[in-house]
């Protein structure tokens, strides 16, 4: 019986980066039949617009919410002075399927290189030249990547992925869906006790 979890995400989301590492530790409680599998989200569509100061001061008022809720999760606020920011995400998962697409082992080290890069280092993943240098460091061809990267196929994936995660029921990110044989059962997310989603997961296994 097919089992996946199903991971929806998007790279540049500030509550995906806060639970990078309790979802590390749900992969490893997991049971061995039941496979991890990623989708994008698209969170912010493209545009070259600067972010409306209201919104620059709504994700600044996240992060710091994020800090006070989730123990060990720190942001480096420079980027809101470093940078120009944009209210645009799918470059960034543009950039995962492409990093995907030229090795799928490099997915997860893409995705982990733009939230360093975004939320640490304080450097801009809307921007292409971010990104490129991103995957120059991760060690990819960027001559291949940058024709990835708005390749109508990689386009195309991400309006895929995206259009899949709706048809899950997905409105928020992150997100855990869990398919078995097909259908599909929400698991809730909980940002700081891997085991209770865990749980969660053993008991639909048994239930079905």
């Amino acid at each position: 019986m097919p089992t996946t979890l199903w991971y929806v995400h998007d790279p540049m989301c500030s509550w995906c980066f806060a639970f990078r590492p309790t979802l590390a530790a749900l992969q490893a409680r997991l049971p061995e039949a039941v496979a991890v599998k990623r989708l994008l989200g698209g969170l912010a569509p493209d545009t070259d617009e600067p972010m409306p100061e209201a919104m620059q001061a709504y994700l600044q008022a996240t992060w710091q919410r994020i800090e006070e809720r989730i123990p060990g999760t720190r942001f480096n606020f420079d980027f809101w002075t470093r940078c120009r920011p944009r209210r645009a995400t799918w470059p960034a998962c543009r950039a995962v399927i492409a990093a995907r697409a030229l090795n799928p082992a490099y997915e997860v080290p893409m995705v982990e290189a733009i939230q360093n890069a975004y939320y640490r280092q304080a450097r801009n993943p809307s921007e292409t030249d971010t990104l490129v240098a991103l995957a120059n460091e991760l060690g990819l061809d960027t001559v291949r990547f940058v024709r990835l990267l708005d390749a109508p196929e990689t386009h195309n994936r991400l309006m895929e992925e995206m259009g899949r995660a709706r048809a899950m029921g997905v409105d928020a990110f992150p997100s855990l869906v869990l398919e078995i044989d097909s259908s599909h059962w929400r698991v809730t997310v909980d940002y700081d006790d891997p085991e209770a989603m865990a749980l969660q997961v053993d008991a639909l296994l048994t239930a079905t």
